[in-house]
């Protein structure tokens, strides 16, 4: 008997500063998504927050296909509810939409509502295994201020930072100003403690600059982070498992421009990924190490990124953040060191959705009933 087909809930969009980012990396989980072995139902979310079930597209897609579709399909939701993991049609659409059962959902999400551990929360609440960390490893790897405080914490070496409350910043940003000034001078960096793919990072050598940084990363969230900047090469390493993960080999970022922003990250096409990286093998060994330290400090699960400075000055790896929903593009540096590797784009789509599967069952020998113990 042919084994029935796994179905695959690839969730992306979001309500989210980084939506189209999401758009980007789901369509490459699409398109090498094994047709053999996986039938893939197809959740947007809008920038609204709404859910919405797409029809069955091509094996093969891109991003304007998915936000055109996203756009016209009928909305359903997912109800908390272990028993019948599957999604509902809401009212207006039932009759055309049928529940929709669940095996394992992808949540291709990246930044708020869907990588800081709200979407895994409801996926725990429905029962339903899902790719990625659980819940408090993302929220930890969402908050930029709080993941350095753990890992600062478990003694991973980090840049200088400090983390101002937005309310603070706009009753007194003088003293902010100043303050930030003598513990860090510049250059600095000020960044959303709760958002990716660099959306509102700024680079700051002036107070006018930083002053104008932490009003447009204050757009973006109550929290922000600023870190003491330092001349360095920027390396990345991938890192896939559960309780005893693994770490790819490492690469390189060469950003087209100052640093790696958003631009530099998506736009440009003059930024280089370099894998493996050029770097003595000690370091990279130290990079791994650090990365699977990072990774096992939040209790991380499935898969992360680590990124890392290193040092031009003093020759010290540090590790700059986690990133738990890490890029999936043609471009992404995630899957491309996993492919430098040995792990091909479509085995490590499989691992991942075999890695949740697993964590599921762990997480389901639980008691959630007091039994007492015989004696």
């Amino acid at each position: 008997m042919v084994p029935a087909k796994l179905r695959v809930g690839i969730l992306f969009g979001g309500r989210s500063g980084e939506h189209e980012v999401s758009l980007m990396s789901a369509s490459s989980v699409i398109s090498a998504l094994d047709r053999e072995k996986y039938d893939p139902v197809l959740i947007g979310i809008d920038k609204h927050g709404r859910w919405r079930l797409l029809p069955p597209l091509p094996n093969q897609v891109n991003p304007v296909m998915l936000a055109e579709a996203l756009a016209r399909a009928p909305v359903v939701a997912l109800a908390g509810d272990p028993q019948q993991p599957q999604l509902f049609a809401l009212a207006a659409a039932r009759g055309e939409v049928p529940a929709q059962k669940l095996d394992v959902v992808f949540p291709v999400l990246h930044g708020t509502y869907g990588e800081d551990g709200t979407v895994q929360g409801l996926l725990e609440l429905a029962g339903i295994p899902y790719v990625g960390a659980g819940v408090l490893a993302s929220a930890l790897g969402m908050d930029k201020a709080l993941m350095k405080l753990v890992f600062c914490a478990q003694g991973l070496p980090v840049t200088p930072f400090r983390v101002v409350l937005r309310s603070r910043w706009e009753r007194v940003r003088e003293a902010v100003l100043q303050e930030l000034e003598e513990a860090l001078g510049y250059p600095c960096f000020v960044k959303p403690a709760n958002l990716g793919s660099s959306v509102g990072v700024t680079r700051c050598t002036s107070r006018e600059q930083l002053g104008q940084a932490m009003d447009h990363a204050a757009r973006y969230d109550r929290k922000l982070v600023v870190e003491k900047g330092v001349r360095c090469r920027e390396l990345e390493c991938s890192v896939l498992g559960n309780d005893e993960p693994v770490a790819s080999v490492v690469g390189e970022i060469v950003p087209a421009r100052e640093f790696y922003d958003y631009a530099s990250k998506y736009l440009d096409p003059r930024t280089r990924l370099v894998i493996p990286a050029p770097v003595p093998d000690e370091v990279s060994r130290q990079v791994q190490d650090l990365a699977i330290r990072a990774y096992r400090a939040i209790d991380c699960a499935g898969m992360a990124r680590v990124d890392f400075f290193w040092d031009r000055d003093t020759g010290q790896v540090l590790v700059n953040e986690i990133n738990t929903i890490p890029g999936f593009t043609a471009v992404s540096m995630y899957p491309k060191l996993w492919e430098a590797t040995g792990l091909s784009y479509s085995h490590l789509l499989d691992r991942l959705i075999e890695l949740a599967r697993d964590r599921h069952r762990d997480m389901n020998r639980r008691l959630t009933s007091y039994v007492p113990e015989a004696h």
